[in-house]
């Protein structure tokens, strides 16, 4: 992992300083994924006019995110093959776009032909289907609640995806979780959430935050929280811990995820790699 501080607008690398610890505030939050990409016209495309995001400014360059507090997707144009390959021991995994109604978003996603998994209830985790952008990027689709339990919200099918969608969680994967925890809360002031251990699967799911908010149960591995958690209307940070597996980092400058962006209450970045 690296972590550098940058001013809110740097572009240049006299802009980019040692890492010092900051003192958060309560305007801390998770702003922004970077993707690099082939074609930052054609994914910004796909996300607007498929999955509901609009295309915002002053992120340096083409970005995409919903409204509200959520982090936007900074689409940077990279050199390279024209899709992702994806790999299980990238440190970089996904996005899960949370909302309302699954089954509404994955009928418009199905019947405009783009390929998608059939809604299905994982454990006690979450109400969930997947996807790829056109350029092989995973996407995550999480319900607000678990199949059978109440909506919080009815979806509307003339809206995208149903409406209500929101960047909820961005995923790394780790194989030295007791580091990353240790960066995040002593480092980056974020809160630990929820824990979700998959054991027969090999791996356990992490949650942190900037909010202050109390979860329904104090217990981090209580699944009372799992539903909560996919309501925030901020985005959350997950870890996919595999004690055995190695880790990857990319090439930088190669086609795929780049870094996490952290907006500190002093209007500066840093990052997460």
């Amino acid at each position: 992992m690296t972590l550098f501080l940058r001013r809110k607008q740097a572009a240049s690398s006299h802009d980019t300083f040692n890492a010092q610890r900051l003192t958060r505030l309560p305007e801390d939050r998770i702003s922004s994924l970077t993707l690099r990409v082939s074609n930052p016209d054609r994914l910004a495309a796909f996300y607007c006019d498929v999955l509901g995001m609009q295309l915002v400014d002053g992120y340096g360059g083409q970005a995409v995110s919903y409204t509200g507090q959520g982090a936007a997707l900074i689409l940077s144009p990279c050199d390279g093959p024209e899709t992702y390959q994806h790999d299980p021991s990238d440190r970089y995994w996904k996005i899960a776009i949370t909302l309302p109604d699954l089954d509404i978003a994955y009928a418009q996603l199905q019947a405009r032909g783009i390929e998608v998994t059939q809604p299905n209830q994982f454990r006690d985790i979450a109400y969930m289907s997947h996807m790829t952008d056109p350029e092989g990027h995973v996407i995550e689709l999480i319900q607000h609640n678990f199949l059978g339990n109440p909506l919080t919200k009815q979806g509307d099918r003339t809206l995208s995806l149903g409406g209500g969608a929101n960047i909820g969680l961005i995923t790394l994967r780790t194989s030295d979780i007791e580091t990353d925890l240790s960066f995040c809360r002593d480092e980056l002031g974020m809160r630990y959430l929820s824990r979700q251990d998959v054991p027969d699967l090999n791996f356990c799911l992490y949650f942190l935050g900037f909010s202050q908010e109390a979860t329904p149960v104090p217990n981090v591995d209580a699944v009372e929280n799992r539903e909560w958690l996919w309501q925030r209307p901020y985005t959350v940070l997950e870890f996919q811990y595999r004690k055995d597996d190695v880790i990857r980092h990319r090439p930088e400058n190669s086609i795929g995820a780049a870094s996490v962006q952290i907006e500190a209450g002093n209007n500066a970045f840093r990052s997460i790699r």
